[in-house]
């Protein structure tokens, strides 16, 4: 790795700071399901972006789970297993924030999405030295 820790362990403090949020927002009242699913999405997505960063491999800035996977996977075949888990927290992205045809979203699809979020999360840690890791 010929990245700064700093740089990496950046993006794993903000994932981490998405996945805290998604928990608060889950267990207290009033309770923000889709605001929390939107966190879960977005700590995921910077759990596997610090990855990236990381192995100093080229991405782009989208919020596209599956391209992220699979650019994760084509350094590390592990990853594919994230892909249901990521495709989970994919609508969470965008769709989600807007107004418009988004259903509300219910307590257990908001604690699916936290634990989606969080075994992406725990993956890409496994995969990282202890060093960049907040």
């Amino acid at each position: 790795m010929n990245v700064p820790p700093d740089e990496i362990k950046a993006w794993l403090t903000k994932a981490k700071s998405d996945l805290d949020s998604a928990r608060i927002l889950i267990e207290h009242k009033p309770w923000n399901y889709d605001t929390a699913c939107f966190h879960c999405q977005q700590a995921a997505e910077k759990a596997l972006k610090a990855f990236l960063v990381a192995h100093a491999t080229e991405f782009d800035r989208v919020h596209a789970m599956s391209y992220l996977v699979d650019v994760c996977a084509a350094r590390n075949p592990a990853f594919n297993d994230l892909r249901e888990k990521a495709e989970l927290l994919s609508p969470y992205a965008v769709e989600i924030r807007y107004p418009g045809d988004a259903l509300e979203v219910p307590r257990e699809d908001a604690e699916e999405a936290y634990a989606a979020a969080t075994a992406i999360w725990e993956f890409v840690l496994k995969q990282l030295p202890a060093d960049v890791q907040p």
